[in-house]
């Protein structure tokens, strides 16, 4: 009996490298991991450490397992991320966010700048903008979340919030807009707070500047600089009627809002962000995460979009548009390229460009600038959601 752990020349190679592994025979290795995709500069691994997956990168500053042992499987970091504690699978986490002990982050997230959590975590298919803040026992799945300034002015998520994203019809169409890209990626707009103790039903969408009271539970949408307080619906027993969708315009509508806000994103990335990437070691790597993940996004959506339209009962002119035209639809959002003319922003913010600090640059725009950058945005996102109105007129789907 060979009583050398199998990751044992991984975990050498790591310490050659320069990573600060505490407890080497207690850290395990994927035999599939790249460790040239792992930085030797200033990353810290604690005990009990798992790292697997071919596409894991982890950057310089990063550290693993400070409050409990991670878990990271095929996970992206960029710059000082923490990652204290829990499981982390096919998700991206750009520079220094952090999640808390005993977080659950599973596929298709990206947390962007400083975006975090405290202890005991749920994600899945989220997407959060820079400083977004998520307390403690929260699930947050299907969601994206925008708002706020800077670490001291963020969107918040009170403790023990639930977002709700599976019906009793077993759909999962369900994804909730708290904010939007066009505005969000500015960082310019009013926080979001969520009070604990809450939750949303989704597919919900939710306005810049709003505080939802604690303990309320949202099922309907709600504009900007909302203070709202959900009251728990009255006691009622009728007969269930399965597959009724009586709200089918509205969940049709809010979906293509959220697939379109997707692509938006995807555009921003692709035209804007590429050249911050570039300026960081491992940056390509985590940018080719990024875009990978917001492509998993477009094909969650349009998967569980698909699902619905299958079975809605076609009783009615709209229900029958829905189920001939939803494949049209979700091939134009996924094929979705050069919709809106980013050129008159990207004049804009030539020059501005500083030494590879995101933040710094997205802060310093002009109004103009961001007027012409939330404009490129929006049409994108005005353009799709009304192409897919057009496949579906008996809907009347409202505008984006």
């Amino acid at each position: 009996m060979d009583p050398q752990p199998r990751a044992h020349e991984n975990v050498v190679r790591l310490i050659e490298k320069g990573v600060d592994v505490r407890a080497p025979l207690s850290v395990d290795v994927g035999d599939e991991v790249d460790v040239t995709r792992i930085s030797g500069d200033g990353v810290t691994i604690y005990p009990g450490c798992r790292i697997y997956g071919e596409r894991t990168v982890i950057s310089e500053g990063c550290t693993l397992g400070a409050e409990g042992p991670v878990t990271l499987d095929d996970c992206r970091l960029g710059p000082r991320v923490a990652l204290k504690g829990g499981y982390f699978k096919r998700s991206v986490f750009l520079e220094k966010a952090n999640m808390g002990l005993g977080a659950q982050v599973r596929e298709g997230c990206l947390l962007e700048e400083e975006a975090n959590g405290a202890h005991c975590v749920g994600l899945k298919q989220t997407i959060l903008f820079p400083f977004v803040t998520l307390g403690s026992l929260i699930n947050f799945c299907d969601c994206f979340m925008a708002g706020g300034t800077s670490r001291k002015d963020h969107s918040e998520v009170g403790s023990s919030y639930v977002h709700f994203n599976y019906t009793p019809d077993g759909d999962k169409t369900t994804a909730s807009l708290f904010g939007d890209v066009p505005r969000g990626v500015m960082l310019d707009r009013p926080p979001i707070f969520l009070g604990g103790q809450g939750g949303a039903v989704g597919p919900v969408r939710v306005g810049y500047g709003t505080v939802v009271a604690a303990g309320s539970v949202l099922r309907a949408d709600v504009g900007d600089d909302r203070l709202v307080f959900a009251s728990p619906p009255e006691s009622h027993e009728r007969q269930h009627q399965p597959l009724s969708y009586r709200n089918l315009s509205r969940v049709v509508a809010n979906n293509l809002a959220y697939l379109a806000n997707l692509v938006a994103l995807e555009h921003w990335y692709r035209e804007v962000r590429a050249p911050f990437f570039e300026r960081q070691a491992l940056g390509d790597l985590v940018y080719e995460g990024a875009l990978d993940m917001l492509a998993l996004a477009k094909t969650e959506r349009t998967k569980r979009l698909s699902a619905m339209a299958a079975k809605v009962p076609r009783s009615t002119e709209a229900a029958e548009q829905f189920a001939a035209g939803v494949d049209r639809i979700a091939t134009d959002f996924m094929e979705a390229r050069g919709i809106a003319d980013a050129s008159a922003f990207l004049r804009h913010i030539e020059g501005s460009w500083k030494a590879g600090n995101y933040l710094e640059t997205m802060q310093g725009l002009s109004p103009e600038a961001k007027a012409a950058g939330v404009q490129w945005l929006e049409e994108i996102v005005a353009r799709l959601t009304q192409e897919a109105a057009d496949i579906l007129p008996a809907m009347d789907l409202p505008s984006a």
